[in-house]
């Protein structure tokens, strides 16, 4: 659902941030490598297991949000973002973005973009893009 421009824009980011809910309620957020292949985010790491995005979503915590983005310039200011909403599941995989293992697998249910299409601000105003995911 993303457009081309979007997809180049994921391809070509390394970072992430994900940000969880603990069973306490209190959010909690961490940089993290990812990979897209149209539908899903896929996030692994080092001893994914011992961390507390692992724990929270393992507890029933399924609702995550993902943003990707840059600043390439201050002057003019160019900001540029993909921002997801979605739900969240661990599974293993045979084969990932990063070979077999465990992964936080993330389902898009709403993103939005902005700056990456077009400007983030015209007529001097802020703009995003919204898609809701159908599934």
């Amino acid at each position: 659902m993303f457009s081309e421009q979007e997809r180049t824009f994921l391809q070509n980011q390394p970072l992430a941030r994900l940000a969880t809910v603990a069973v306490n309620g209190q959010p909690d957020v961490d940089a993290v490598g990812f990979g897209f292949d149209g539908a899903h985010f896929y996030i692994s790491g080092y001893v994914l297991e011992r961390t507390r995005k692992y724990k929270n979503i393992a507890a029933g915590h399924a609702q995550v949000s993902l943003i990707i983005d840059d600043l390439p310039s201050l002057e003019p200011m160019n900001p540029r973002a993909i921002k997801v909403h979605g739900t969240a599941e661990i599974v293993t995989l045979e084969q990932g973005y990063r070979g077999p293992g465990t992964y936080i697998v993330i389902t898009p249910t709403v993103s939005w973009s902005w700056g990456v299409d077009e400007s983030a601000f015209q007529d001097g105003r802020f703009v995003s893009k919204k898609i809701t995911w159908e599934r």
